[in-house]
């Protein structure tokens, strides 16, 4: 016997029972439209935003772009909306109830979309029943990605500063040091700048052809320098090196400060949100059409069966007589 469910079985199916199929098409395209409108669901509007990420660096592989995403995504900017606009009583979520959490932040995610766009931007999207919260909202995340981004910034920032500030301090207390032992050899030895100093006192002794020095200002200050010389020598070589270092140093510090003070924003915004004027959730064609169709072969189906039940009983009744 051929497959009774063949094209042209199935043709005949629908010729035969067209009144029955028209009845069930009209029937399912009326439901599909009253299931579909706001008295069973609840329309949404979307509003969305394209941004790039501005002033940050990445963290380990990341780059800015996965950066934002995650940083957009953590349950810091999540909170701070939930509160702010009081997100459980808006949708409805009763705060008694014993999954309050996480119905909460399910329904959160599935209301606010932020993901990686193929050029390497950020979008982001909100569908909410209140087309000027979905608005709202975004604005609201860009604040508080803003404000997140500056938290990171100050922490990391401030404790470079301290630690400059640490370094610097320090380095100052030891160049004050080696200053007192310079001014304590120039107090009681009279060495100010050994290379000077030894230029005069030689030219006052080669002055006499090489006998006595002139004086006895002269003679001491020869022995001094015979005797302190090579300290005060080393000392003025360890200030030198050390007022090099802190002066670089105090550059990286002044550069970390204004990094610490800075107020910037860490967004580009390509594409500002809206207030969307259309609802975006449910499309109702898409619902009336494959509510139809469903339908539709589901009846064929039905009928099939109970044409190919007819056929085997009439069969079996022709072979019993």
């Amino acid at each position: 016997m051929d497959s009774f469910f063949n094209s042209r079985n199935i043709i005949e199916i629908i010729i035969r029972w067209k009144i029955q199929l028209l009845v069930v098409v009209i029937a399912a395209i009326l439901l599909s439209i009253l299931f579909s409108s706001p008295i069973f669901i609840t329309p949404l509007y979307k509003s969305n935003c394209l941004l790039y990420p501005s002033n940050i660096s990445p963290y380990s592989d990341e780059s800015e772009t996965e950066q934002s995403v995650q940083i957009f995504q953590s349950r810091d900017i999540r909170d701070s909306l939930v509160k702010k606009f009081n997100l459980a009583r808006h949708w409805g979520i009763d705060s008694a109830y014993k999954h309050f959490e996480s119905t909460l932040v399910w329904e959160y995610s599935q209301k606010v979309r932020v993901n990686k766009t193929p050029f390497g931007a950020v979008e982001i999207e909100v569908m909410d029943h209140d087309p000027i919260m979905a608005r709202d909202l975004i604005n609201a995340m860009l604040d508080a990605y803003n404000s997140k981004i500056r938290t990171l910034h100050k922490e990391k920032f401030g404790e470079v500063v301290l630690n400059y500030n640490y370094i610097m301090g320090v380095k100052k207390n030891y160049m004050d040091s080696l200053k007192e032992k310079a001014t304590d050899l120039g107090m009681n030895y009279g060495i100010l700048d050994y290379q000077s100093q030894t230029r005069e006192v030689m030219r006052a002794y080669l002055s006499t052809g090489g006998g006595s020095v002139r004086s006895a200002e002269a003679k001491a200050l020869k022995k001094n320098l015979e005797e302190k010389g090579g300290e005060m020598m080393l000392l003025a070589e360890m200030m030198r090196s050390e007022s090099d270092a802190y002066s670089t140093m105090k550059l990286d510090a002044d550069r970390a400060l204004l990094d610490y003070n800075r107020n910037y924003s860490y967004v580009n915004v390509l594409s500002k949100p809206f207030v969307p004027d259309k609802k975006s959730y449910p499309i109702r064609w898409l619902i009336v059409t494959f509510g139809t169709l469903a339908a539709f072969f589901m009846a064929v189906l039905i009928i099939g069966l109970i044409e190919r039940s007819k056929f085997r009983s009439n069969i079996i009744a022709k072979n019993e007589g």
